[in-house]
């Protein structure tokens, strides 16, 4: 079941922002849940400039049947020209939650 489990993840410069697209994700059932790290420092070049900004970080868990519907949702409801995209395989955890956040992610429900 691991296998089949992913965390997604994207930023954004604004908690209350951040808030929106984990409640909307998990309201949508794209996500059995999201998490928002505190605000941290991101340094990274943009169009050829150095820049720093503060961000919040939102990982999603999800199924990898539903990654790319979560993929396009948040490029859709993201302001980033170009948002934070990475999902990492999850390799193990306890059976309940994982069965647990596959049972949440489904669409049928």
């Amino acid at each position: 079941m691991a296998s089949e489990i992913v965390i997604a993840q994207t930023t954004i410069d604004d908690e209350d922002k951040a808030k929106a697209l984990a409640r909307g994700a998990v309201e949508s059932r794209l996500v059995a849940c999201a998490h928002i790290d505190q605000p941290f420092t991101a340094v990274y070049r943009w169009k050829g400039a150095i820049e720093t900004a503060t961000e919040w970080r939102i990982s999603y868990k999800t199924t990898t049947d539903r990654l790319p519907e979560l993929e396009a949702w948040v490029a859709r409801e993201h302001s980033y020209e170009v948002p934070e995209w990475i999902a990492l395989p999850v390799a193990g955890g306890s059976e309940a939650y994982l069965s647990w956040v596959v049972d949440e992610s489904s669409v049928a429900q």
